[in-house]
């Protein structure tokens, strides 16, 4: 076998071999890193979600914007909704169909103004086509939810879009309001109730996928390993088997 490895075609076939192991632990190991990510983010989701519904007022806010830890901070606010400044989300499916969401602005006794993403509904007809909805419940709101940052979009995503419809949560395309909070949330409960408004399903975060592709990656490399040592034995034994038969002719 050692004769074969010298040759140049073993030389080269061990060379794609090796770098073949090495791309495959690598992205095994990137894979890994995306499990351990991901197992990471579940467990701050599941510490968020188990806590008590928080005051929006005690939330954490540094150089405008929400902390990470509060991210899905269940939250609740009590205000009056501003009708005048409701919009819909496009693109936004769920359950394998398209939809918007509906963003409706909910001022507090103190002033402060806070966006709230009151639910889903489907398109109606073509992409172009606003889709009619009710009007937010009137007087005073209890809301219950989940603290969300603000997406980032480019200020001009919203040309050319019907209105009363825009690209982004981003306070660059969501209508001018004054005192805003920094960030929306996403509801999950209210009094009075939504009617006309899916409510928003909470992420499902779960590592298992990329660590079994952690480990498909690993297999991969070992079939490498498993099939250059086959290839190189059963052509050793070949060789073997030639020139033992070479002398037997020569004989005859």
């Amino acid at each position: 076998m050692l004769s074969l490895l010298r040759t140049r075609r073993w030389l080269g076939f061990t060379v794609v071999v090796i770098v073949s192991i090495a791309a495959f632990g690598l992205l095994s190991l990137w894979q890994w890193h995306r499990a351990n990510d991901k197992r990471d983010q579940r467990i701050e989701l599941q510490n968020a979600l188990a806590a008590a519904p928080l005051p929006l007022d005690e939330v954490a806010i540094t150089d405008g914007a929400i902390e990470d830890l509060d991210q899905w901070r269940h939250v609740t606010v009590t205000g009056t909704y501003l009708p005048d400044t409701q919009v819909l989300v496009r693109k936004r499916p769920l359950d394998a169909h398209n939809g918007f969401w509906a963003m409706t602005a909910l001022r507090e006794s103190d002033g402060t103004v806070v966006w709230v993403n009151r639910g889903w509904l489907p398109t109606a007809g073509d992409a172009l086509s606003t889709p009619e909805i009710g009007e937010p419940p009137g007087g005073i709101v209890d809301v219950t939810g989940y603290l969300r940052p603000f997406e980032e979009a480019d200020p001009g995503a919203n040309e050319g879009l019907p209105a009363g419809q825009i690209a982004a949560v981003a306070p660059a395309l969501l209508p001018s309001i004054s005192e805003p909070f920094s960030g929306y949330i996403q509801l999950q409960l209210s009094e009075p109730e939504e009617s006309d408004l899916v409510a928003l399903p909470l992420p499902d975060v779960d590592e298992s996928r990329n660590i079994s592709y952690a480990v498909q990656w690993l297999i991969f490399a070992f079939v490498a390993v498993g099939g250059w040592f086959f290839f190189l034995r059963r052509e050793a034994i070949e060789d073997k088997k030639r020139s033992e038969a070479e002398p037997e002719k020569a004989e005859a």
